[in-house]
């Protein structure tokens, strides 16, 4: 009974295993050492509850938090979608970037980095349209599972090489450089804020196939912090990887796709031996198949939901259609981003990512206004406290994003 529900909560952890951890946290520690490891534990704690928020409202109403944003006004999902047609494509973009060059790292090709790419994204989507949440789950399960395994192997082989004095480090405080990078790692970390919005149709679809709701909202809820607690703590051990590989040897992280993900793969094996190289390859690929697969969902669902919403109707059939019309559509927009920062490929990452930060207060009101005002049983509402940390996290990212622009 139980299986289906962790569906929900291994998606999420194979939507964000990827470019946020395997990426962002690697260079922060290669960055800043150990001096970023509590911003990290910060952003995954505000960003709890909106992703929460998600579990919740699906669990509750079987129904996606896009259906709470219409009972709010037509404009919360015109909203939504508002900021889901930007970002996406910029998204879909650096994860295949991320993808393709750690494709060319391993296996020593001569295709160039956006081509292969789009590649990665149409054998993807042809998966995905086939096989649908099943196929998704099944694939998913398999892929954290290694993923987990190989990243706490590499973690500890690392440890002797990190400088742990640099855990007190706070000079970056000071450096607008480093708060744009912190700006930067927040919008993937652990996940986009718009996941939340899948997240509540995993829910409520894993309810669905329980045939009327067996699970209960608190293992509901236990079952995802657990996966949420998992993508922080992996999160913690790439920072730590980042910082004993490169930190500690003064190495400045590559800035094309291809060049990062052979840097990293070739000082783990002058630093730690070929076994670590190897294992550290094999995870890089897992977290971005695991990625890719989940974000082409993602995309692909809230773009389905929305236009649901927006037209109101309600039917599966007008689902499935826009689904299936909607990642093809994305992924030609993703071809123009991709050829146009083919060399940058951490600008182009940054890019992304300061852009999904940017939106994230934006949809944590949404999701809070949903959990507070729309029609959903009393028991299953945030408790009070919840809801403090919700209103704090609000704040504290309206005013990073003010501070980005600011910057």
């Amino acid at each position: 009974m139980m299986w289906r529900v962790i569906g929900p909560a291994l998606l999420f952890s194979g939507a964000a295993i990827g470019t946020s951890h395997l990426v962002q946290a690697t260079r922060a520690g290669a960055l800043y050492g150990l001096g970023l490891l509590i911003v990290i534990v910060l952003i995954c704690t505000l960003k709890y509850p909106a992703f929460r928020f998600g579990v919740d409202y699906g669990h509750a109403t079987r129904r996606s938090l896009l259906a709470g944003y219409s009972e709010l006004g037509r404009w919360a999902p015109l909203l939504f979608a508002s900021i889901s047609l930007v970002v996406f494509p910029i998204i879909y973009a650096a994860l295949a970037s991320a993808t393709a060059g750690i494709v060319v790292a391993v296996f020593g090709l001569t295709v160039p980095v956006p081509a292969l790419g789009l590649i990665i994204l149409v054998l993807s989507t042809a998966l995905l349209l086939s096989g649908g949440y099943d196929w998704l789950d099944v694939v998913n399960r398999v892929l954290v599972a290694f993923l987990v395994v190989s990243t706490l192997i590499v973690t500890v082989l690392v440890l002797p090489q990190v400088e742990w004095g640099t855990l007190g480090e706070v000079g970056w405080a000071s450096d607008p450089g480093a708060i744009l990078f912190i700006v930067a790692l927040a919008g993937f970390m652990p996940n986009p804020l718009d996941v939340s919005v899948t997240l509540s149709m995993w829910t409520a679809e894993a309810e669905r196939g329980e045939g009327g709701g067996k699970v209960s909202l608190r293992d509901a809820r236990l079952t995802f912090l657990s996966g949420y607690l998992l993508t922080g703590f992996l999160a913690l051990c790439f920072c730590i990887i980042g910082a004993g590989v490169m930190h500690a040897r003064q190495i400045a992280p590559e800035t094309s796709a291809p060049g990062f993900a052979q840097q990293i793969i070739s000082l783990y094996s002058e630093t730690l031996g070929q076994g670590a190289a190897t294992l550290a390859a094999i995870a890089a690929l897992s977290v971005m198949a695991t990625t890719v697969l989940a974000a082409l969902d993602i995309g692909g669902r809230n773009a389905a939901s929305t236009w649901q919403e927006i037209t109101r109707q309600d039917s599966e059939a007008v689902f499935q259609r826009a689904y299936r019309i909607t990642i093809p559509a994305m992924i030609v927009a993703t071809a123009a981003v991709l050829y146009l920062f083919t060399s940058t490929f951490t600008a182009l990452l940054d890019l992304a990512t300061s852009a999904a930060f940017v939106a994230a207060p934006v949809i944590a009101a949404l999701n809070h206004l949903v959990v507070t005002r729309c029609a959903m049983p009393d028991d299953s509402r945030p408790s009070p406290a919840m809801r403090a940390l919700s209103i704090a996290a609000i704040i504290v990212m309206t005013t990073l994003a003010v501070a980005y622009f600011l910057l």
